[in-house]
């Protein structure tokens, strides 16, 4: 007994250890501030007025995670277009095809005449807009609006324009979650499917608010439409009157070896040597191509993912094979071509779409990884970024984007782990001081009795 007092450690070599975990989870969160805000780096509050030069006009979106805004860059990187009159912006889409012209969602809050907010706990609405605007001339058409009551996640991620433009395919995120089409001229819904037709209440999201976090949809050139459900961690194929087409599900609910709560899928058809999805595989911190295979399943062709990706929102296939992908907690955009290496990059905060004008709309344009022969990657073990990227990983995703997601711009990946470090380490010091206080007064009281005993 005497022996295993004396290796326990004193209360004094405690704290030195909790003083320099501390310091360790400090130094990163230290380390970004002063480097953002004083060593000269770059404001991650600020878009960039300039790019490096392409090869065509880039469009990309922010939503909540950044500066929300839609902007758009010229051949020469310039600066083309900006607007800022949402609170969200997320989907984007060329239109027509080889004009300025690009189609845009956006959403905002908007006080509670707009909408009915007799439910209680509800004092404001949110209107969600799809918009066409010339980004050389600057004018702005709303084609159709849609103002529910405002729960929390409830705007429009995505909706395309279809049959010419006289109607909308809608992602809706509101209750009840589903997937619409409706007349862009009148409003009304000419077909739905709701997710409570297909998925049980008690799986994915808190029910019913942001259950599915259907966060993307496309209509197919053969009259299928595609949506990812994203907290069922799967993308689904849906026939209008009919509902899911069974046997082509990509993933399942905590398969998250295939998908983890992804983004924007995006179809590439058997004309350009699909039927493949391309899909940002997101809490999984990597994209991702899938190919249907002859037996009626899916089979994964291609994977990128260096050591600075986290939490990628969107990846478009373009002609050239090369790949467009926006990465959000990392604050950057990134085009790798065939074998895997990065051609062009930006600094950019909290991407959400991308586009590259004159490609086609997402990756419709593109071929698939297995006709293009792209070349996989995934990050290097044996390189300091690697192994930086094996601790970020010892984290579980959710938690480390969850706190990404709520902190400044300017924290990174490892500032969020320092963080969590931190409060961690703090949460475990209260507890065993209290245990040490409430152990002290015990044996104090029974001091006491055995002294008036």
């Amino acid at each position: 007994m005497a022996n295993r007092m004396q290796r326990r450690p004193s209360i004094r070599q405690v704290r030195i250890v909790v003083a320099l975990l501390l310091l360790i989870g400090i130094a990163p969160v230290a380390t970004a501030y002063v480097t953002t805000h004083h060593g000269g780096g770059p404001n991650p509050n600020t878009v960039p007025e300039q790019v490096p030069p392409t090869d065509g006009i880039t469009v990309l979106t922010i939503d909540g995670l950044g500066p929300s805004q839609i902007v758009a860059y010229a051949p020469n990187g310039s600066l083309l277009y900006r607007n800022l009159t949402y609170g969200f912006y997320h989907d984007v889409d060329p239109n027509p095809a080889g004009a300025a012209t690009v189609t845009y969602v956006a959403s905002t809050e908007v006080n509670a005449s707009h909408c009915d907010t007799s439910r209680e706990g509800v004092d404001e609405c949110s209107v969600s807009v799809v918009e066409r605007v010339n980004l050389t001339t600057g004018n702005v058409t709303r084609l159709y609006s849609r103002t529910v009551p405002d729960f929390g996640t409830d705007n429009v991620h995505d909706a395309d324009l279809i049959d010419g433009g006289d109607r909308v395919v809608v992602a809706d995120i509101a209750p009840p979650d589903r997937i619409y089409i409706a007349n862009v001229t009148t409003g009304e819904t000419v077909w739905e499917w709701k997710a409570i037709e297909r998925f049980d209440p008690s799986s994915g999201g808190d029910y019913p608010w942001d259950w599915t976090h259907l966060n993307d949809v496309e209509y197919l050139d053969n009259g299928l439409v595609m949506a990812s459900i994203r907290n069922q961690d799967q993308v689904v194929f849906l026939r209008p009157g009919h509902g899911v087409v069974e046997n082509m599900t990509l993933g399942s609910e905590g398969a998250h070896e295939t998908l983890y709560e992804q983004h924007n899928p995006d179809y590439i058809p058997p004309e350009n040597g699909g039927p493949a999805v391309l899909v940002a595989d997101s809490e999984n911190n990597r994209i991702v191509e899938y190919q249907r295979t002859d037996g009626g399943g899916w089979k994964r062709t291609w994977l990128w993912r260096d050591a600075d990706m986290q939490w990628p929102r969107d990846a478009d296939r373009l002609p050239s094979g090369n790949t467009l992908i926006t990465d959000t907690h990392a604050d950057r955009i990134v085009e790798v071509n065939r074998a895997g290496e990065i051609v062009w990059s930006a600094r950019f905060p909290g991407p959400y779409e991308a586009e590259r004008l004159d490609t086609g709309p997402e990756s419709a344009g593109g071929p698939s990884a297995t006709a293009a022969d792209l070349e996989s990657r995934n990050v290097g073990s044996g390189t300091l970024n690697g192994l930086l990227y094996g601790f970020l990983s010892l984290i579980p995703p959710v938690v480390l984007h969850a706190t990404m997601f709520v902190l400044p711009n300017w924290v990174s990946p490892l500032a969020a782990a320092g963080t969590l470090l931190v409060g961690t380490v703090l949460a475990l010091w209260l507890v065993i001081e209290g245990g040490r206080f409430a152990y002290r007064r015990v044996e104090g009281d029974r001091f006491d009795l055995d002294r008036l005993g």
